[in-house]
C-alpha cells in the first residue's frame, strides 16, 4: 500500500477530525513547553485534555475553535486554547473573562447573559492586544 502524503484540506474536516486535528496540532506546541497533553473520553470538569508539566503541574484544558467563554467553565481552574490564524492560543478563562467583561461589550449581549457563553467568530485588534500574553510560540 502506498502512502499518501498529501497535506489535507482542515476544512473537508468533519468536526471529530477537526477536533482531532486540533488536539495533536496544540499538543505538538505544548511539548516544546515541557508539557505531555493527555486526551480525555469525556469532559472532566470541564476540560477536554490534561497537560501535566515536567516540573509537576497540571493544566486542565478546553479546546475550542475560536476565542470562547463560558459560565460553566467558571471557578474551575480551567484553561482554554483555540487556534487564530496560523497561530494558537492558551489563556486561564477565569482571568481573561473578567478582563473582557470588564473591557468589553460582552456582559451586555444576549449570549452572555441569556445562554451563558459567548465567543468571538472574528478578532479585533482590542481583543488580539489582549490575548497576546497567552500567544503560544512553537
Amino acid at each position: 500500500m502506498a502512502l499518501n502524503f498529501t497535506p489535507i484540506d482542515y476544512q473537508q474536516l468533519n468536526a471529530r477530525q477537526k477536533e482531532n486535528y486540533n488536539f495533536l496540532k496544540v499538543s505538538a506546541i505544548l511539548a516544546d513547553y515541557g508539557f505531555m497533553p493527555m486526551r480525555l473520553s469525556d469532559d472532566w470538569q470541564g476540560a477536554d485534555f490534561i497537560a501535566p508539566h515536567i516540573d509537576g503541574d497540571v493544566l486542565k484544558v478546553q479546546l475550542k475553535g475560536r476565542l470562547t467563554f463560558d459560565k460553566k467553565y467558571r471557578s474551575k481552574g480551567l484553561y482554554v486554547t483555540f487556534p487564530h490564524e496560523g497561530d494558537w492560543y492558551l489563556y486561564p478563562h477565569d482571568e481573561l473573562l473578567e478582563r473582557v467583561l470588564a473591557d468589553t461589550e460582552v456582559a451586555g449581549t444576549d449570549s452572555w447573559s441569556q445562554q451563558g457563553a459567548y465567543s468571538y467568530p472574528n478578532l479585533s485588534k482590542r481583543i488580539l492586544k489582549m490575548l497576546e500574553p497567552y500567544k503560544l510560540h512553537g
